[in-house]
């Protein structure tokens, strides 16, 4: 995909001032405009309607790039990656499947960031499943909610919190910290030979951007309308088990339904449960047609 108009982000702090400055410029997209450009790329390769699109969310990628300072890496070739995962959602987008372009590119934007992080941190030598990487980028994070930042290896009790909040083991746990942690302190300086700063200056900033606030209400409407579109396969009865089972605040007994419907209690346990795997294997269905990256 060719962008010729995009902004060059140079080296230092002068540099990504000026960068910041420039992205700026470029206007917000409404909806209707950003779908019919987005079809003009689609339909016809209109590199000028890419380019639009690309450097309206150009500030989108530099506020996920800042969450991801704490690795030390320089932001400019950070935020230089994030365009990369943005010009790939681009690429791919299809505005016919009902949600806006940022809440699609948030997921190429954060993985293109995250490879590169992988790729460049040398502290850390370490395989790339889910899990490790699941860990490596939410480990300082569940150690600042246990306001347990200090050097030196976790607590038991707090390695066993950790572990069960991301879902991995305690020795991974123990073994991913020691790598974090090296010998550098947080108040260590980040190079010897230049004033880039103390760690502790660089950690993540974990209050929700505007950006990420949207991209949360969209997901919420997004999976709403799943449900909703799930449940037309459910009949009469299961709609209404389900419904008082599963998404009333007060879920009704067992007793309360068997009463209402002249059956046992564990038959009404038998079409909550049917009921819950029709309505999850519709979910998983649409969701999957919905979100399914276009080739």
């Amino acid at each position: 995909m060719a962008t010729k108009g995009l902004p060059t982000l140079a080296g230092g702090s002068l540099g990504l001032s000026r960068y910041l400055e420039e992205i700026r410029k470029f206007p917000m997209l409404a909806p209707d405009e950003e779908y019919m450009l987005a079809k003009r790329w689609q339909q016809h390769q209109d590199s000028d309607a890419a380019e639009k699109l690309v450097t309206s969310h150009l500030r989108l990628v530099a506020r996920i790039a800042m969450g991801y300072r704490g690795y030390g890496l320089p932001i400019g070739e950070v935020i230089s990656e994030g365009n990369v995962g943005l010009m790939q959602a681009v690429k791919r987008f299809d505005p016919e499947k009902g949600f806006r372009l940022a809440t699609y590119a948030m997921w190429w934007i954060r993985a293109s960031i995250q490879e590169y992080i992988l790729r460049s941190w040398s502290l850390v030598k370490m395989g790339t499943t889910a899990a490790q990487k699941k860990l490596f980028f939410n480990l300082r994070r569940a150690k600042s909610q246990l306001q347990a930042l200090d050097d030196g290896d976790l607590r038991p009790d707090q390695v066993k919190a950790i572990a069960t909040k991301l879902g991995v083991p305690e020795e991974d746990v123990v073994s991913m910290n020691r790598r974090l942690g090296g010998d550098a302190s947080l108040n260590a300086p980040i190079r010897a030979e230049s004033e880039s700063g103390e760690w502790q200056d660089w950690l993540v900033d974990d209050t929700p951007t505007q950006e990420d606030r949207l991209v949360e209400d969209e997901e919420l409407q997004r999976r709403k309308s799943y449900l909703s579109s799930a449940m037309s396969v459910l009949n009469d009865r299961e709609r209404r088990v389900f419904e008082q089972r599963r998404l009333a605040e007060e879920p009704a007994t067992l007793e309360e339904l068997s009463a209402e419907f002249g059956v046992s209690r564990e038959r009404i346990r038998q079409i909550e449960v049917r009921a819950f795997e029709k309505v999850q294997k519709a979910v998983t269905s649409n969701a999957r047609r919905a979100e399914a990256p276009a080739a």
